[in-house]
């Protein structure tokens, strides 16, 4: 991967230089990847964070039909309030999994080029997570 600064895939504005007065960030503790504006609203991901995430959500979908199959067959109302429970669990793992990414990456990178534009974001996102 590299530090080079991309325009936005979104709006093609032009990457911003990184400000001088960037907060200070350990840059062995966050992974480097490719720059983007702050309005961008794509995330580059590696091709293993790519196939995790999306063999996570596989295996949701699976759980999820395994669910409509058990209500087609009549099964019993606490067999699949079980399933359930294990898909909603499977859902938050999910969740935090790419809510960690995008803190250790998005987040960071905003930070570190001197913007708060992801932290707000990220700030207004929580509560919703969390209901």
């Amino acid at each position: 991967m590299d530090n080079e600064k991309k325009p936005c895939c979104c709006c093609g504005t032009p990457a911003q230089p990184e400000a001088a007065t960037a907060p200070a960030i350990d840059a062995s503790a966050v992974p480097t990847e490719s720059v983007t504006p702050s309005c961008c609203r794509h995330k580059d991901r590696t091709p293993e964070e790519h196939k995790a995430l999306l063999n996570r959500l596989s295996r949701i979908e699976g759980q999820v039909r395994g669910i409509r199959g058990m209500l087609e067959k009549d099964a019993y109302c606490v067999d699949i309030l079980v399933q359930v429970a294990a898909a909603n669990s499977a859902l938050n793992s999910f969740s935090k999994e790419l809510l960690a990414q995008h803190i250790s990456t998005c987040v960071a990178d905003d930070l570190r080029a001197g913007s708060e534009v992801k932290l707000d974001e990220l700030m207004n996102l929580l509560p919703k997570l969390m209901k």
